[in-house]
This record gives C-alpha cells, sequence and structure tokens, in this order.
C-alpha cells in the first residue's frame, strides 16, 4: 500500500468529533495520515505552521480561517481541500484559485437536511397546522365540526425560488405529492426547467401564482432583499413564504407589514441578524414561525457531511478527481 498522504482538519475544534464520530474518524485515517487532536483553527499557532508545511490535503469546516497567499505559502505540498460542510466562500480565497487546488464540498449534502424541513414545512402550511395548533390549544376544543375547509395540499401550487443544490432536491423531494410546482430561476431555461419536472416562471408570476414561496437563491450583493415590499405584495392572501436560504434575501420589515394584519404567514429557518433582536415582533406574531437556523445537518445528521469526505479521500488516493468539485465560477450562484 501507497504513503498515506498528510492530512490536517481545520475547522472549530468541537466539530471534529462531531462531523467525524468513531467509525467515520477510522475510515478516514485508513486513507490519510491525520491527527484528529491537531485542528487548525489558526493558522498562526507554531504547532499548525510546521503541520501545514507537510500538508497535503486540508480537511476543512466551520470555522475554517482563511485560505490566503501567506497560508498557501506555509503549505508548499497542499493539493486539495475537502470541505466537510456547505458554502467555501467564506474561507476560501482567490489565492486558492490561482494556485489550482482541488477544492470539493459536502454543499449537497448538507442540502438534504434542509431540503427535508422545507418539504415538511411545505406540507404543514397547507394544512395550516401551527394555526391550529395555537387554536385547540387557547381553545380546548376543535375549531369546526368535521371537514374544514380552505385548507389541503391536493394541487397546490408551490414556487421555489433558486435552482440551488438544495432547491433542485426540494423539487426532487416534492414529485411524489400532488402538487403543483413552478420555479424561479434566471440561470435556468426550459429545457432545464423541463428535465426538473417543473414550470419555469418569472419571479413576479411565481410570486403572484403560489401559495406557498420557498426561498432557495444564493446570497449575493444582487440578491439581497430579493423579497422586498413589492414582491411580498404580489403573493396572494393566504399564501406562505418560507425562507431556509439566508436572512437577507427577505426584507424582514416590510415582511412585517404584511404579517400584521394576517394577510401572508412565514416560516423562517434564517434571519437577519442572526438571531433576532429580543424586541423583533417575528417572535410573538401567530402567523410567523421562526426556528433558530436548524434545517441544516444537526446531531447525527452531520456525520454524513464526514462520510463525503471519505469518498473524496477515497478518490484522491485512488488517483480520481473528486465527485463533489467546487467550480470558482459557480460559488456566486449556488447555494
Amino acid at each position: 500500500m501507497s504513503e498515506r498522504p498528510v492530512a490536517m482538519f481545520a475547522m472549530t475544534a468541537e466539530n471534529v468529533p462531531r462531523i467525524f464520530p468513531p467509525g467515520v474518524l477510522a475510515r478516514l485515517r485508513d486513507l490519510v495520515d491525520i491527527d484528529p487532536a491537531l485542528v487548525a483553527e489558526d493558522f498562526t499557532r507554531p504547532a499548525v505552521r510546521e503541520a501545514l508545511a507537510r500538508t497535503e490535503i486540508l480537511i476543512s469546516g466551520w470555522g475554517c480561517p482563511p485560505l490566503d497567499a501567506a497560508v498557501l505559502e506555509a503549505a508548499p505540498k497542499l493539493r486539495a481541500v475537502l470541505h466537510a460542510a456547505g458554502s467555501v466562500k467564506g474561507f476560501v480565497t482567490p489565492a486558492v484559485w490561482e494556485r489550482g487546488l482541488v477544492v470539493s464540498s459536502a454543499a449537497g449534502a448538507n442540502a438534504l437536511p434542509v431540503a427535508e424541513y422545507t418539504l415538511a414545512m411545505i406540507l404543514l402550511a397547507g394544512k395550516d397546522v401551527l394555526t391550529h395548533r395555537d387554536r385547540l390549544r387557547a381553545e380546548r376544543a376543535f375549531p369546526h365540526q368535521g371537514v374544514l375547509l380552505g385548507i389541503g395540499n391536493f394541487g397546490r401550487r408551490v414556487g421555489v425560488i433558486g435552482a440551488s443544490r438544495t432547491g433542485r432536491r426540494l423539487i426532487e423531494l416534492l414529485r411524489p405529492f400532488d402538487l403543483r410546482v413552478g420555479l424561479a430561476d434566471p440561470y435556468v431555461d426550459e429545457a432545464g426547467a423541463a428535465a426538473l419536472g417543473v414550470t419555469l416562471l418569472p419571479l413576479d408570476a411565481l410570486l403572484g401564482g403560489s401559495d406557498v414561496v420557498s426561498v432557495h437563491a444564493p446570497q449575493t450583493a444582487e440578491t439581497r432583499h430579493l423579497i422586498g415590499r413589492r414582491e411580498l405584495a404580489l403573493m396572494p392572501d393566504g399564501s406562505v413564504l418560507v425562507n431556509t436560504a439566508r436572512g437577507s434575501l427577505v426584507d424582514h420589515d416590510a415582511l412585517v407589514e404584511e404579517l400584521r394584519p394576517g394577510r401572508l404567514g412565514a416560516i423562517l429557518d434564517v434571519t437577519e441578524p442572526e438571531p433576532l433582536p429580543a424586541h423583533s415582533p417575528l417572535y410573538d406574531l401567530p402567523n410567523a414561525f421562526v426556528t433558530p437556523h436548524l434545517a441544516g445537518s444537526q446531531g447525527n445528521e452531520l456525520a454524513r457531511l464526514g462520510l463525503v469526505v471519505v469518498g473524496e479521500a477515497e478518490r484522491l488516493a485512488a488517483g480520481r478527481v473528486p465527485e463533489f468539485p467546487v467550480d470558482e465560477r459557480e460559488l456566486g450562484r449556488m447555494a
């Protein structure tokens, strides 16, 4: 067997055992020479700098420091960065691409629980579960006799904003249900939408014709407040906005204006800022359901990210290219 390449973790130290529990770590250590006790939270530490000079593969995660030109100069043998999380925007600098390093990300695996959360919320919104849970809790009696009108998921119109990794995975998960799914994405053409099995719509038409709108666009300067006062006004009475992408994509002040009179509903797993200020009305409005950024990988789902990295390390060891490479050109539009 050939000598194992030297690797090093670069993330918040507490995340190493979470993403690489014993079984996953053992598989990784069969492939690379790595010390789980040495974690680069700061590339200026002497022990880290010394190890960096020998490192061929960097296994990054949440909390990875920036890989700038100075760091890369101290790592002459570095050839690949395997990211055990989602976006690499926060730490991959232009120097990484100039150096020609291989970059891989477990973003696709992290997108799965986000899509699952979103699917659950779409179906619950169709039944208006949260409103009726609160009424039952308050009145201690059924608020209806027999059939409850005005709810249901048969033929409900779902609008997906952004064919990102999460958006595409959500579209897959929605297929078994009797829903009509539309997509708004400037990078997708009619043929691409047909391949996904959805109807391609301009953003305004999607907003105006959907019972539930789910946001999956990337966070860029152009998408800040993508859903603002004008866009929210286009949504039909009683429709619901779901945001599991980034809080900055929605204008929260404008959203509150639509929520106060009860015209719309909102399910927000991401906000701006995070967490919301203690005085935010979004905590108390009955038609706003806010969760603490938990849609992404949590608990036992973190091991899935580690397994992606193990798979990528196996491919590198076999002389193959990564299955989940990151393309610099796609960073601005993939989420």
